[in-house]
């Protein structure tokens, strides 16, 4: 496998050698600005710390905002290409390449899991900048295979979460669940000359969400009514793969807030893990 272009170094993240796990942990991961990719800072070392203490998954299915269909898709190619879903960023961003391969059998193992959902085996997506900005930091050198999970925008939330229990067994099979987006993600409120700014608003509906998370009450994560949560999440992409990771997590398995900020106002950069850190089988 070639380095990965514009990437950083695979000696930055030392994750321990392959093993079997009882049951692999899920990730959720507040992703914000692309640009994150290609720096190490306060974020990407957040990350870089999380999964330094998991052992190699055999693949990752990533749940990205950066993904809407009509109807369920899984990314089934044998070698993704990386996507540069956005404009107006410099040469080196554009250039970036994230060269994971892909995993058509786990591919066909998820849709399977899936049913009686119809879900498409998709050879034209690839990996999309909510995926492969993140990715760099937790497995640089791309030699773990990783597919995408596409989001159903017809979808509500409670049909999201149903849709994403169902995911629970690729845990056992040494798979990491990875969902990247924002719990509070409001680009048109941003304050672009405060970086380390919070609007109440933020403030209040990011707190609200992680009390939720911390005493497992998810049926209360369906609800996107209030004031707060209209000015948090005004299109709900960047919140739904917060759904897919909470639905990992089995009656009393523990769950970890790290990375807890907000970013510009109106841009949360909370993460969690589902599972404990590094429960590996003898």
């Amino acid at each position: 496998m070639p380095p990965v272009s514009g990437g950083i170094s695979p000696g930055h993240c030392n994750y321990p050698a392959p093993t079997r796990m009882s049951t692999f942990p899920a990730l959720f991961i507040g992703h914000g600005n692309p640009m994150h990719a290609l720096t190490a800072n306060a974020n990407s070392l957040a990350w870089r710390g999380m999964v330094s203490e998991l052992p190699r998954p055999r693949a990752v299915l990533v749940i990205s905002a950066h993904w809407l269909t009509r109807g369920v898709a899984v990314t089934a190619m044998q070698q993704p290409q990386t996507i540069h879903d956005f404009s107006g960023f410099p040469a080196a961003l554009n250039a970036f390449q994230y060269p994971a391969p892909g995993d058509p059998s786990l591919a066909a193992e998820i849709a399977g899991l899936l049913a009686p959902e119809i879900v498409t085996l998709d050879a034209e997506w690839g990996l999309d900048h909510g995926t492969w900005s993140v990715l760099t930091h937790l497995f640089p050198a791309a030699d773990i295979p990783v597919l995408q999970l596409s989001l159903d925008s017809a979808k509500t939330p409670a049909e999201h979460y149903a849709l994403a229990v169902k995911l629970r067994p690729l845990r056992e099979r040494g798979v990491l669940i990875l969902g990247s987006g924002n719990i509070v993600h409001n680009l048109r409120r941003m304050h672009w000359q405060q970086p380390d700014s919070a609007f109440d608003w933020a403030t209040r509906f990011n707190e609200r969400i992680r009390r939720h998370l911390q005493v497992q009450d998810h049926t209360a994560l369906f609800d996107l009514s209030s004031d707060d949560a209209r000015l948090a999440v005004p299109t709900p992409e960047h919140y739904w793969p917060l759904l897919y990771v909470a639905a990992q997590q089995a009656d009393a398995e523990p769950i970890e807030m790290f990375n807890d900020h907000i970013e510009y106002g109106s841009i949360g950069m909370l993460c969690c893990r589902v599972g404990e850190p590094a429960k590996a089988d003898a």
